[in-house]
């Protein structure tokens, strides 16, 4: 039987975990375990988690403490290694700051797994509170080095609404069968966190497997509530990790013309940071360079 293991990484979660459980809970399909990879440093307690597990009771939940801030990608990793060893058949890959209230939804991503053959699934994603998209499939620019989301920012439309395959999007609700992770392997922990969806999509791409975008499925994203959009933390990991994901995954001529692209676009959002910003930003581009590929 189809066993899946939910995969969410937990790092300032407090606020948005109830609405997350409560989501879970409320699905018909219950072969599933619950991995939370709690990065969160002491933020996250053990009494939030059996107050959640109490409210909105899963069928089996495993709290997993990595002792401190290892990262997205090590935490997915974390959970990954731990459904594979349980003998989960997939593994979804989640958000903890989304909500949901499909109750067939495990149910239909198996259905569309398994009939279908499809190894990796992704749904139509709105910012949480609000008729607009944040994702509605994707597709991977090569040449300006990203995974760009169609419907970004825009209201829903019937052209939103068809089933698809695509060439990108990020794993913050992917379903992923395990034959993908025994061929790509792992996230690249180096990483850390900000491009290492991308790089991880990009390789299972490469390796010829492909992505269903399956609008029917609805998710509601609290973006960035961790992080935040535009944090000296997301400048400085989001820009180090452009540069090292080009320079790990492009040869030749594009390799050089993504890289020129990254940096003089650099240059406008340089003028409109404050200090603080700038500081990272050339930090960030730095350390890109110096990463082993």
């Amino acid at each position: 039987m189809a066993r899946i293991g939910l995969v969410t990484v937990l790092f300032k979660s407090d606020e948005v975990l109830p609405g997350f459980f409560r989501s879970i809970s409320q699905q018909t399909h219950r072969e599933y375990i619950l991995y939370l990879v709690d990065n969160s440093e002491n933020i996250t307690t053990d009494a939030l988690i059996s107050r959640c597990q109490e409210d909105f009771p899963v069928t089996l939940c495993r709290h997993i403490k990595t002792g401190g801030n290892t990262g997205v990608a090590a935490g997915n990793n974390t959970g990954i290694r731990a459904a594979l060893e349980d003998e989960c058949t997939h593994i979804l890959l989640l958000n903890n700051d989304i909500e949901f209230s499909q109750e067939d939804m495990f149910t239909r991503l198996l259905e569309t797994a398994e009939v279908k053959g499809e190894s990796l699934i992704v749904n139509r994603i709105f910012y949480y509170g609000e008729n607009k998209l944040w994702m509605a499939g994707g597709y991977m620019d090569e040449w300006r080095a990203l995974g760009v989301h169609y419907g970004y920012n825009k209201p829903d439309r019937p052209v939103y609404h068809v089933p698809r395959y695509i060439t990108y999007a990020p794993t913050c609700f992917m379903l992923v069968k395990k034959e993908v992770i025994e061929k790509i392997g792992m996230m690249d922990e180096r990483y850390f966190a900000y491009y290492d969806d991308t790089d991880f999509v990009l390789r299972a791409t490469r390796a010829g497997f492909r992505i269903w975008y399956d609008p029917s499925l609805v998710v509601l994203h609290k973006v960035s509530s961790s992080a935040g959009t535009n944090s000296p933390f997301y400048v400085y990991y989001s820009n180090r990790n452009k540069i090292y994901f080009i320079r790990k995954n492009f040869r030749g001529f594009r390799r050089w013309f993504a890289l020129a692209y990254t940096l003089v676009s650099r240059v406008v959002f340089w003028l409109r940071f404050d200090p603080v910003r700038r500081k990272k930003l050339i930090e960030g581009l730095k350390e890109g360079f110096a990463m082993k590929p």
